[in-house]
C-alpha cells in the first residue's frame, strides 16, 4: 500500500464534508467563459467612465469628490463581481 501524502489525505477529507465533485459539461465550461468575458467588459467599462469623472474631479481639486467616486468605483466593481460569481456558482450547480 502506498502512503498518501498530507495533500492528498487533506483532498480526501474536502471531498467528504463537501460531497462529490461536480463535472462540468463543455457547453457549461463555455457558458463560464462567456459570462467571464461579459463581465470583464462591464468592469472595463464601468472603470472607463468612472475614470474620467476622476480626472475631472482631480483637475477641480475637490478631494471629497474624488473620494466618493473611488467609492463609487470600487462598490459598483465589488457588485459586478459577486453578481457574475452568483450567476457562474448557479451555473455550476446545475451540473
Amino acid at each position: 500500500m502506498a502512503l498518501k501524502s498530507s495533500y492528498d489525505l487533506a483532498m480526501e477529507r474536502l471531498g467528504k464534508t463537501l460531497g462529490p465533485e461536480r463535472k462540468l459539461t463543455g457547453d457549461q465550461k463555455k457558458q463560464l467563459a462567456e459570462m467571464d468575458s461579459v463581465y470583464k467588459a462591464k468592469i472595463a467599462d464601468l472603470e472607463l467612465s468612472m475614470s474620467d469623472k476622476i480626472a475631472a474631479a482631480r483637475a477641480a481639486q475637490d478631494v471629497e469628490k474624488v473620494l466618493s467616486l473611488e467609492q463609487t468605483l470600487l462598490t459598483q466593481r465589488q457588485k459586478l463581481r459577486d453578481e457574475c460569481e452568483a450567476k457562474k456558482e448557479k451555473l455550476r450547480k446545475l451540473s
